[in-house]
């Protein structure tokens, strides 16, 4: 395997079925200047053809094993999946090492993926949700790594060359990674990893990169606005409020894990009750906090008709601002550990669910025990704790609207008022 490669082996009891998970750490936010979406065109080209094989006798291999095998792209890394049958481990296991070291990048597949994409991006901008939360990213990280859709901008997307994603797979090839692997794992395959010519990098063996851009996350300082309006001539409106926040593993992540969970897991959720149950204003909400290398987002996000936007937004800014103002009661705290120890288990039912944490984890530069400490943690914290968290992380939101004209119009000087109310007034001097 490539030097700069981790294996992982979680042995675990199965009907002869293996996951096998390869995570490279360089994803969309590693998308070189004015070549937003490269990463994600490069993900989806690596299993159209490597190594021996071609477009179609990869398929045939992969499907006639009933097995599956896709690559996804997020922000921080590219992650190729491989389910099938141990006994066909040892004939389909080198073909992840094909994809990374000897990826095909045909023309023509270059031209049917890129297509694909332009697609997905042109149906993305129907989506009062996708459109919301695009600009809220905008207003977050600025031109950053994390500023785009993994997916990438169509102006760019439409101008990559076959020559600018072979440059990029160059560095696939040697950029630190981890494999995991869950299930049934045949004996042989170790020597399979290790002797396998598809497994031997091409890159030289000095190559070092991690695969992690710097943010260029906006600070309060110098951010220009805290609002972003996106025009959609629909009958709801699609809100999204919130801040860049913590890495995953920051030593106070477990703490916004708790409130995360708090505000918007499940019908008993603070956000769910207050929203929907007690005024009736909200069909959809939620917090999304998803797991990054970098400043995460922890953002609120709700979807409400016109005529209850102008409640809408006062409930969640309301609800926001209690973070940091008032601690959760004991019996909330309760609930939110519960609750956390449940998505845990619920994460890790699978052998795709369990190789592909692991690999993560190790992407991340954290520990196999990670969630396991975060639950000590967790369970240690006490909600003056939790509150200082939300006070040193979460002061400072962001709003993103998308709905029609007249309501954003509206909407907007209600979260200027309220902002302007807020500012603290500029010490004088005699």
């Amino acid at each position: 395997m490539n030097p700069a490669s981790e294996l992982i082996l979680d042995p675990h009891t199965t009907a002869g079925v293996l996951a096998a998970k390869l995570w490279i750490r360089r994803g969309s936010a590693c998308d070189p200047h004015q070549q937003r979406g490269a990463h994600q065109l490069l993900g989806s080209l690596l299993s159209r053809g490597c190594g021996p094989y071609g477009p179609m006798e990869l398929a045939d291999l992969v499907e006639g094993s009933g097995a599956g095998l896709r690559c996804d792209t997020n922000e921080d890394g590219l992650l190729i999946s491989l389910k099938c049958r141990d006994n066909d481990a040892e004939r389909l296991l080198p073909v992840i090492g094909w994809m990374v070291h000897q990826p095909h990048l045909l023309p023509d597949q270059v031209e049917l993926e890129k297509e694909l994409s332009l697609q997905a991006l042109v149906r993305q901008k129907e989506d009062p949700f996708h459109l919301a939360y695009d600009g809220w990213r905008t207003l977050a990280y600025g031109s950053g790594g994390y500023g785009h859709d993994p997916l990438g901008v169509t102006g760019d997307l439409d101008k990559l060359e076959r020559d600018q994603l072979v440059a990029l797979a160059k560095q696939l090839d040697g950029a630190s990674s981890v494999l995991a692997m869950s299930g049934t794992i045949p004996k042989a395959l170790l020597n399979l990893l290790n002797d396998h010519e598809a497994f031997q990098s091409q890159a030289a063996s000095s190559a070092t990169d991690n695969g992690i851009q710097d943010q260029a996350t906006v600070s309060s300082e110098d951010r220009p606005q805290s609002l972003c309006l996106r025009v959609q001539n629909t009958e709801q409106v699609v809100m999204m409020l919130g801040q860049p926040s913590l890495p995953h593993g920051h030593a106070d992540d477990p703490a916004l894990r708790l409130l995360q969970t708090h505000l918007g897991q499940g019908m008993s959720s603070l956000l769910f009750r207050r929203l929907r149950e007690e005024h009736g204003v909200a069909y959809d909400v939620g917090v999304h906090y998803p797991a990054r290398a970098e400043a995460s987002p922890f953002v609120f996000h709700a979807a409400t008709s016109v005529d209850k936007a102008s409640l809408s937004l006062s409930l969640l800014h309301e609800s926001w601002n209690e973070l940091c103002s008032t601690p959760l009661s004991e019996a909330d705290l309760q609930l939110a550990r519960v609750k956390v120890r449940g998505q845990l288990a619920h994460g890790s039912q699978t052998t795709g669910q369990r190789a592909e944490r692991r690999a993560q984890l190790r992407g991340l530069g954290l520990p196999d025990d990670y969630d396991q400490r975060s639950l000590a943690v967790m369970d240690a914290l006490d909600a003056n704790a939790v509150q200082d968290a939300a006070q040193r992380h979460l002061g400072h939101p962001l709003l993103s609207l998308c709905g029609p004209e007249t309501s954003l119009r509206a909407l907007g000087d209600q979260w200027e008022q309220k902002q302007e109310r807020q500012r603290p007034i500029p010490h004088q001097q005699d």
